[in-house]
Order: structure tokens, then sequence, then C-alpha cells
């Protein structure tokens, strides 16, 4: 079988500095990158310009570095990477239309068909024909294939074999969102494409978007990564540790060895992984025969150039 080199990468939103649960991510995506000996990627998602915090980005490339963890290559900003998007929409063709409706119009639809409280509101097809007359396109959508329904399939490297029907469970999902920003599921599957990604390690809050991602994958022409995703880090009321949640910045401007014992260490016990160390450069030094061998542990032998 021939090799393919390993490429992974670590892609964090600028809304503000990393907390522990974004140094979870990033840990586990930079020590699977070190342990196949391949690449580690960083790619700012900066689409939603609205959430965007002004120095966020500077600051989360800072706090990677004081970390000790060093990026492959030139760091890429989605904002600089449009012109690829549109592209992708075009290859995508008629599988694309516009629709009109609002977030509170599908939950009422919801409401009507009995099927309330999906949190991926699935889209009713209201617009799949056409818009109403009157109507004004507010997103556009991608069709789902109706008979037979889309079901997908695959193996995640943590939670084992997953399936999820996205005509019924999603429907038709957006690919420009209502305020003309690209949407998260077209913008990582097109971004993933152009870099060569062939791993994805993540959150388990992404968990259930890959299938729609999959789905995006095929109809672009783009090889399907593999993928892992990691536990959520959740605070004292089971929420995920979030900047919505109140999760505080771990990087606090304090000298870079003092983020071994407040970040470092205690991200890598999340992670399953029992590292002594006494300095940043020590700790990934032992970290990544860690991660190694908890591989090894659950049936996983890397494979590496």
């Amino acid at each position: 079988m021939k090799y393919t080199p390993y490429i992974g990468r670590f892609a964090p939103s600028p809304t503000g500095p990393l907390h522990l649960g974004s140094l979870v991510a990033a840990m586990a995506s930079y020590l699977d990158a070190k342990v196949h000996q391949g690449q580690w990627l960083v790619r700012v998602e900066d689409v939603d310009r609205d959430r965007n915090v002004a120095g966020a980005d500077q600051h989360i490339l800072a706090s990677l570095q004081r970390c000790g963890m060093q990026w492959d290559g030139e760091v890429t900003w989605q904002t600089q990477r449009e012109d690829l998007y549109e592209a992708a929409l075009r290859q995508l063709g008629d599988n694309i239309y516009p629709c009109g409706c609002s977030r509170k119009e599908i939950a009422d639809s919801q409401l009507r068909l009995g099927v309330a409280g999906n949190p991926n509101l699935v889209y009713p097809g209201t617009c799949r024909t056409g818009l109403a007359p009157g109507r004004t396109a507010r997103a556009l959508r991608l069709r789902t294939p109706q008979e037979p329904p889309c079901v997908i399939h695959f193996h995640d490297r943590f939670a084992g074999d997953i399936s999820q029907d996205i005509t019924d469970e999603v429907g038709d999902f957006v690919l420009r969102r209502a305020d003309g920003f690209w949407a998260y599921q077209l913008a990582v599957v097109v971004d993933d494409g152009a870099q060569g990604i062939t791993d994805i390690v993540r959150g388990a809050d992404l968990l259930d978007s890959t299938p729609r991602q999959i789905f995006l994958q095929r109809l672009l022409g783009l090889p399907p990564p593999r993928y892992l995703h990691v536990p959520l880090v959740v605070n004292a009321d089971g929420e995920k540790l979030s900047k919505q949640t109140g999760a505080q910045a771990f990087d606090t401007g304090a000298p870079a060895e003092s983020l071994l014992g407040s970040a470092l260490l205690p991200a890598a016990r999340f992670l399953g992984l029992e590292v002594k160390a006494d300095s940043v450069g020590a700790f990934w030094r032992a970290a990544v025969p860690a991660w190694d061998a908890l591989l090894r542990a659950h049936g996983e032998a890397p494979h590496r150039p």
C-alpha cells in the first residue's frame, strides 16, 4: 500500500484567547502529527467576521509557541481564501439553491411537523423548488438526496463507527449564510482539501458535522481524511468549556515555563497521558511517546514513512 504523508492541522477561531478546552484539541492534533512524523498546519478560521476579536489571532499564535508548539509552513487565514469558496460554489452548480427562510420559520415548521427539539433545525425543503412570490433569497443551501435518503458512514478513531442520515437528521444545509458570510461546513471542507489534510483531530462537538463534510467532499471530488474527535472539556455545570460559557484564557502572559503546570500537564492528563516533566521542552519529549503508547493501547499502530 502506498504511504500517504500525514498532514494534520489545528484550526482555531479568533473569537478570543485559547482556553484549556482549545488547548486539548491543539495538543491532540499536534501530538498525532508528531507521532506520525507528519506536518502540523495552523489555519485561522475567521470567516465569521462578526465574532472575530481584534488581535485574538496573534494571541492564539503566540500562546501556541509559548506552549512549545511550532507549526509547519505559513499560517493561513480563511478570509484570504474566499476565492476558493466561490470556486467550490461554481463546481457544485445545480446542487445549490437560494433560500429565503429564517431560523424562526424553520423552527416553526418543525413545530408544525411535530419534530421540534432537533438542534440542527432540519430544513423542511421550503425553497427547494424555487422562492415563493415576494420572497427574497437569504442564504444558499446544498441539496441532500431525497430518494433514497443519504446515509453517511465513517470510522472515527476515538468514537468508532458512526452513521448519520443527513436527509432526515439535517436536511439541505447552508453553504453561505444570510449575513453573507461563508458557512463553516463549506469553508472547512474546501480548506482541508486545498491544504491536502489527511488527518483531522478536533473536539467531539464537531462529530455531528462530519457527515455533512464527507458529503461535500464527495461532491467536490476531494479525498476523505481520517477523523479523531477527542472528548470535550466541560465546566462544573457539564457544559462544553468555551468562551460562551466563561472559559478563561490559560495564557495570561506569565513566564512560558509556568504554562507547564497551569496548562500543558492538565491538558495531557485530560487526554489520558501520564507525563512527567520539569520544563516545556521535556514535556513534549515525554508526551509524544506517551501519545504513541496510547494509540497502541487502543489497537492503532501509527503509520510512518
